[in-house]
């Protein structure tokens, strides 16, 4: 017995050029204009994002150029930091916005249901919720993190994890770049402790040693004059924040005395200036025949 033969009655678009021309002027132009749309609403936000960064930062850096207390320049950095890292984040938070909205947009001229979609979304988002604990906690850990202030694009900081430069913050990753040039990704869920170098101002520790029968107070005198050649110095008093203080002996040992020296320093420069004041105290102690510690070979004293 022969099978019937189905008669399907259905209306294509493209019976005709008419048609065809309709429906290309409908839903695909609209959606072409949706997705085009969503990159110049994104082009434009990123601009405005970062017309008003610049202008932070711009206002920042004059702050710091006109400001005479050094503890204005170091609050004047702070806020340059965390304008480029509320940037970082904008950034982030914008482009998430408008591809979420141009997915639904979309949806919504392809004539799918949004509103079954949205339920059986916010069901299925209860579900992934519980398998995606560690995406949230990232997110809202990295929001806490810039409101509060933690750190910002420019600190140097102590995850625990790796010691490095923060370079950009988003909403679930910190990216740090070590001394090594190592990048580093950071989930933000997972830091546990910051240690940040950056912010307010860093104390440089140094200690000069000398021979044990050295007069204590002839070689504190000669560090007190190099201190005070380095704190007159403009380039290197840009550096400090108070004049450096040559605390005493810190320690006799063997055939070694040690002076100890607290430069208070804005941050990242604690590195720099204990180099500066060690080469000028050498050059002081050659001058005035100061003499280094003295080393033993078994009997033998050098």
């Amino acid at each position: 017995m022969p099978l019937p033969i189905l008669a399907l009655d259905v209306d294509l678009p493209f019976d005709t050029w008419e048609s065809t021309r309709a429906w290309l002027l409908g839903a695909p132009l609209r959606i072409v204009l949706i997705i085009v749309g969503a990159f110049l609403l994104r082009w434009l936000v990123n601009r405005g994002i970062r017309t008003v960064v610049a202008k932070a930062v711009a206002r920042a850096d004059e702050h710091e150029r006109t400001a005479t207390d050094q503890s204005a320049h170091v609050g004047d950095e702070r806020r340059r930091q965390r304008a480029l890292t509320m940037g970082s984040l904008l950034h982030s938070i914008g482009t998430f916005l408008i591809v979420t909205l141009t997915i639904l947009t979309v949806m919504a001229e392809l004539g799918l249901p949004l509103g079954p979609l949205l339920t059986s979304a916010g069901i299925g988002g209860v579900a992934l919720g519980f398998g995606a604990q560690s995406l949230v906690k990232d997110f809202l850990a990295g929001i806490m993190m810039i409101i509060e202030d933690q750190y910002g694009v420019g600190d140097v900081i102590d995850t625990g994890e790796a010691i490095g430069t923060v370079e950009e913050v988003t909403l679930r990753v910190t990216r740090l770049r070590d001394a090594t040039g190592v990048v580093w990704f950071i989930r933000n869920g997972e830091i546990v402790r910051i240690g940040n170098r950056s912010q307010g101002w860093a104390q440089a520790s140094i200690d000069i040693s000398v021979a044990y029968d050295e007069s204590p107070q002839r070689v504190i005198d000669l560090l007190q004059d190099v201190v005070s050649d380095v704190y007159e110095n403009p380039e290197l008093a840009e550096k400090l924040l108070e004049r450096p203080t040559v605390a005493g002996v810190e320690s006799v040992t063997g055939g070694t005395m040690t002076i100890r020296i607290f430069a208070k320093c804005r941050p990242g420069e604690q590195f720099a200036i204990p180099r500066v004041i060690r080469e000028r105290a050498k050059a002081a102690f050659d001058a005035a025949g100061v003499r280094g510690p003295a080393f033993r070979f078994g009997d033998t004293q050098i």
